[in-house]
């Protein structure tokens, strides 16, 4: 979440509110928690349920970082949701607002829901409020490639996988103590 610029606790609200506190069939069986459908660009495994229309299809990922870092993805490279990079990291009502003004959900009390849920568990804890947008606008334009850390992943075979030094990944990611954890979102610097 934060190396997307979105807000850690609207992505919390939003995987509580759409996996139904994760007990919802989509995250049990599908691994995905906020309801992404396949849409044409999708070649993953699929899950049919009745959502707005009866056996849509959905998205399965192998596990729930993956599907973290996909809703992570969908906000940022779609254009209808651009404005909402506008807003300040720690202004989750204008978040909530503006995904539902950007047509992310069709319930009207959708960011009433997220705002409810932010509050009630004190989401806000995790969202880093000296985050700035330019921070991620600069890594996404040396990056095209992350990488989630799955279980086994070393910082060593991330390098060899993606063809990167080890010291260039240490960096551009700031790693303390060359120290990794599994659902972690590993940026893999370009080697132009």
């Amino acid at each position: 979440m934060r190396s997307y610029g979105i807000p850690a606790s609207i992505t919390l609200a939003q995987g509580l509110l759409e996996s139904g506190m994760g007990y919802g069939r989509l995250a049990i069986e599908g691994n995905n928690h906020f309801g992404i459908k396949c849409h044409k660009e999708w070649n993953g495994k699929r899950i049919y349920h009745d959502d707005d229309k009866k056996g849509e299809c959905f998205r399965v990922y192998k596990n729930p970082a993956i599907s973290y870092r996909d809703h992570s993805l969908f906000l940022r490279e779609r254009n209808r949701y651009e404005f909402l990079f506008d807003f300040k990291i720690d202004d989750y009502k204008s978040w909530a607002k503006g995904l539902k003004k950007a047509g992310y959900a069709t319930d009207p009390k959708y960011p009433d829901k997220l705002i409810s849920l932010i509050e009630r568990f004190n989401l806000t804890r995790f969202d880093n409020k000296k985050q700035k947008h330019t921070k991620y606008l600069k890594k996404i334009s040396k990056t095209k490639r992350f990488h989630i850390v799955l279980k086994g992943d070393t910082l060593y075979s991330i390098s060899k996988k993606y063809n990167v030094h080890l010291d260039e990944i240490i960096q551009f990611n700031k790693i303390k103590n060359q120290t990794i954890y599994l659902g972690q979102s590993i940026n893999i610097p370009n080697n132009l």
